[in-house]
């Protein structure tokens, strides 16, 4: 079965255009104007894909955005944002609450696609065993705490195991400080997120090549490359 695209847009020239094309692309697709009629349907049954307009007339996407991550149903659905704005503060709001990437109106249609083809790819990709985790030449094994850069041993701190390994398994997605801390330090810890940035450069100047595919988003988190 097609994989399944829920548009939330309250535009209607453009709920029009996304779905023509993306129905043209081959995708079933929902059209809703509503952040409240979009967070109905997900309630109901879940997509493989959300496109996410930023600006909603009642609930925002970015509240919507925010309630998705914070359901366990929904936390690992894939979220496009689409905005009228351009400015960096809206990006980084975007990705804060958990988008997986971002566009800005208006968009060329076939960008948009190839970045919907990019984020379905990536979700079909992600690996079954969630012990072992293999990005470019990077591996770790979550199991038997152990991490290789180009089938080389790394010694890693458990703390810094679970942070390359939670960057892996969101792999191509932003990672925010806040959940790096509370994942890997857990929510009763006070460390700081100076200290969690502290961490990730050790991490990567250890892992040395392979920590180069670590991408830093100022003032939000990190992000594995996808194609790292």
């Amino acid at each position: 079965m097609p994989p399944h695209i829920l548009i939330v847009e309250d535009e209607p020239d453009i709920q029009r255009l996304l779905e023509i094309n993306l129905t043209r692309e081959g995708y079933r697709v929902t059209v809703c104007g509503s952040g409240k009629q979009a967070w109905e349907k997900l309630a109901a049954s879940l997509p493989d894909l959300v496109l996410l307009d930023l600006m909603l007339p009642d609930l925002s996407g970015v509240e919507l955005c925010r309630r998705a991550r914070a359901d366990a149903r929904l936390a690992e659905l894939p979220i496009l944002m689409l905005t009228a704005r351009g400015d960096e503060i809206d990006r980084v709001v975007g990705f804060s609450v958990g988008a997986d990437d971002y566009v800005t109106k208006p968009f060329l249609i076939r960008e948009l696609l190839l970045r919907v083809r990019a984020i379905l790819r990536r979700r079909a990709a992600a690996p079954a065993d969630e012990d072992r985790l293999d990005a470019g030449t990077l591996s770790v094994d979550a199991a038997v705490g152990k991490a290789w850069v180009a089938g080389a041993e790394v010694p890693l701190t458990p703390q810094e195991l679970r942070l390359v390994a939670l960057m892996m398994r969101q792999r191509g997605r932003v990672v925010t400080r806040e959940t790096l801390r509370a994942q890997v330090w857990g929510e009763d810890d006070p460390v700081s997120l100076s200290a969690v940035e502290s961490s990730v450069k050790r991490l990567r100047r250890k892992l040395g090549a392979a920590g180069d595919n670590i991408e830093t988003l100022r003032g939000v988190g990190y992000r594995l490359r996808a194609e790292g």
